[in-house]
């Protein structure tokens, strides 16, 4: 069985053996240094593991630029999210092309280096409008941006690897897929607990292909998202109780939500073809955040990109999902008769509402496994449930 290629061709690998990360930390001293963000963090791990290929570093000017202007690589690779480190002005003196910094995370441990090929000027306003569709400081992803630094410093990295358990890297991915005999894996990503629509789209893709990696983003998101370690107990439950086991991988995602909609929808899609799923789903509103973006924007950039052609992997387009009352089933405007009044809507964003309002959680809504996972764990909260 053969799993699907890399973008561009190879998976990258920039972390550090066992040896050479053990000795890290006292070969730095007198190095220029840079704390990581929460995001940068996660990114360096992600470029690192391969998950982030073709890219072997934080970007250089000139794909940035590209990125932001045309969702592609300076050589043409189609990626849609810059990457980038940011420095603040008074370090980046001391950061010229040709040296190397030392990399801390915000435990002030390190955890890798970058050498150094230039340090470039962002304009973030050009980068909002270009990557967010927006320069609206209430958009959480411009916000989070204009927040930053405009320099970044560009250069290829090397990374101590991480010891997340939750997290398998695109090597391990790969491995557990050919071990399985799996060729078509479907992607699917999250950063909810899944609720009764994400299971019928999960469901239905898993109808057409060999396996599904069960994805769920577990880097930095929104303060009112549901916390990652209470994701993971609904997602195992789920799967052990209401899935076939010898077709699910379930595997962290450590990266940071960009909140970016139909651009990140896409950028998913292309990190998943990585981790080697040769589908992805892309449903309503993939990627999206408030009002900002329409329903299916991120389909239809799919189709403006190239599609599978070029991007590398196949879109599973879905319409909305819903539970039909009259139809007493999970179904889509593609496949029920029924009027709005029959329909029980279904997103994270109601679910979380509902348990910030300690409102009851139908079974419509999500399974009452999931549903009591996330009960108990507002209420340790301090919130309603």
């Amino acid at each position: 069985m053969t799993l699907v290629t890399p973008a561009g061709g190879t998976l990258i690998d920039r972390l550090l053996d066992e040896a050479a990360a053990g000795v890290l930390a006292a070969e730095v001293g007198g190095m220029p240094s840079l704390r990581l963000t929460d995001t940068a963090a996660s990114d360096l791990q992600l470029i690192a593991c391969g998950a982030y290929s073709p890219l072997t570093g934080f970007m250089t000017g000139d794909d940035y630029a590209s990125v932001v202007r045309s969702a592609q690589l300076a050589d043409g690779t189609p990626w849609t999210l810059p990457v980038t480190l940011p420095v603040p002005d008074g370090v980046a003196a001391s950061l010229t092309a040709g040296t190397q910094a030392a990399l801390y995370d915000a435990a002030e441990r390190v955890v890798g280096l970058i050498d150094v090929a230039e340090v470039f000027h962002r304009d973030l306003e050009v980068e909002a409008r270009g990557v967010y569709g927006t320069t609206d400081l209430a958009h959480p992803g411009v916000r989070a941006l204009m927040a930053n630094d405009v320099l970044a410093v560009g250069g290829s990295v090397r990374a101590v690897p991480s010891r997340d358990g939750r997290a398998l890297t695109p090597r391990g991915c790969r491995a557990e897929f050919q071990q399985r005999g799996w060729s078509t894996v479907v992607g699917f990503q999250t950063r909810n607990p899944i609720h009764r629509a994400h299971e019928y789209l999960t469901k239905v893709a898993l109808e057409g292909a060999d396996g599904i990696l069960i994805h769920p983003l577990i880097g930095p998101t929104k303060d009112d998202d549901v916390p990652v370690d209470v994701r993971m107990r609904c997602y195992e439950v789920l799967l052990a109780e209401y899935y076939p086991s010898e077709r699910v991988v379930l595997s962290g995602f450590p990266a940071a939500m960009r909140y970016a909609g139909p651009r990140e929808a896409i950028f998913h899609g292309l990190v998943r073809r990585n981790y080697g799923c040769s589908h992805f789903i892309i449903g309503r509103d993939a990627a999206g955040v408030g009002s900002y973006y329409g329903p299916y924007d991120a389909q239809n950039l799919y189709d403006e990109l190239g599609g599978a052609e070029r991007l590398g992997f196949t879109a599973l387009k879905f319409d909305h999902a819903f539970f039909c009352r009259a139809c007493d089933a999970m179904t889509s405007t593609r496949t029920c008769p029924h009027g709005d009044s029959d329909h029980v809507v279904l997103s994270g964003t109601s679910l979380r509402a509902m348990l910030a309002n300690g409102d009851e959680i139908p079974p419509e809504v999500t399974r009452t496994e999931v549903a009591s996972i996330l009960r108990r764990a507002y209420l340790t909260m301090g919130q309603p449930a």
